[in-house]
């Protein structure tokens, strides 16, 4: 039942997901699709947590691997539940959790959903005054794919980009594969942070797209990239690149890259 209930969402999404988007949804032959959303533990605009209505705007992306922010996993706030193994059990994708803090006796952090298990995964805390972040990198057989969600405190998220930088290059080592980073950076394309960010990494997400509040996105704040730090950051570059309208699902709006 819940399947068929994520199916019809999916549809009915489909009739204004896309409407008014920068560009159009692509998914050319061979391509791999990254998705970065802060899904905000399944609760929409509307206040009500609906994991399939969360799990419906991910599998219409037809993504083959998610940056997920804003997850709780066995906290009183979600009844208990593990939102990303939720969310994975309902796309049929793969799910691995990242601890940022001990929350409503549970946890609290990022995940992400892959079509296919990781080979490995590791976690890297970051720093963050108003709460701890992390940063979470798994390998799969043609990438490597990290998600986090920086600090609220501008000099927090400055500084989390030489740890981050730092940790690709050891967790990298010895791999010939590119380097992907998404997630929610809490800055604006304008910013110090995205300046800081640009010198290690080349951004293919639609930064004109604004991707925050969901209902009126007035700001670009949630971003995919790639990492500079091998040969491949040079030369990879989007075929496509959107940000689906759907307005309800999240206080975010996700962006979408086709490879």
């Amino acid at each position: 039942m819940k399947n068929i209930l994520t199916v019809l969402l999916a549809l009915l999404l489909s009739f204004s997901l896309y409407a008014g988007d920068r560009t159009a949804p692509c998914r050319p032959k061979k391509s791999t699709v990254l998705m970065s959303y802060n899904v905000k533990n399944g609760e929409g605009m509307d206040g009500q947590r609906l994991y399939s209505r969360t799990a419906a705007v991910i599998t219409l992306c037809r993504p083959d691997v998610v940056a997920l922010q804003e997850l709780d996993r066995g906290t009183k706030r979600v009844a208990g539940a593990d939102v990303a193994e939720e969310l994975a059990r309902i796309t049929g994708m793969k799910s691995v959790f990242a601890r940022a803090i001990d929350f409503g006796g549970g946890e609290y952090g990022v995940g992400i959903l892959s079509a296919q298990a990781p080979l490995r995964t590791k976690s890297v805390p970051l720093p963050g005054r108003e709460e701890n972040r992390v940063l979470l990198m798994a390998e799969f057989g043609k990438y490597i794919f990290c998600c986090t969600h920086l600090s609220l405190t501008k000099e927090d998220r400055l500084a989390s980009v030489a740890i981050i930088d730092a940790a690709l290059r050891e967790f990298s080592e010895g791999c010939r594969k590119p380097v992907y980073i998404a997630g929610d950076w809490n800055d604006t394309p304008d910013s110090e942070t995205l300046s800081r960010f640009r010198e290690r990494f080349s951004i293919l997400s639609d930064t004109d797209a604004y991707t925050f509040p969901a209902d009126k996105p007035a700001r670009t704040i949630d971003y995919i990239a790639i990492w500079k730090g091998n040969r491949f950051g040079a030369r990879r570059k989007p075929s496509c690149a959107f940000t689906p309208a759907d307005s309800l699902a999240s206080d975010h709006r996700p962006v979408v890259v086709g490879l």
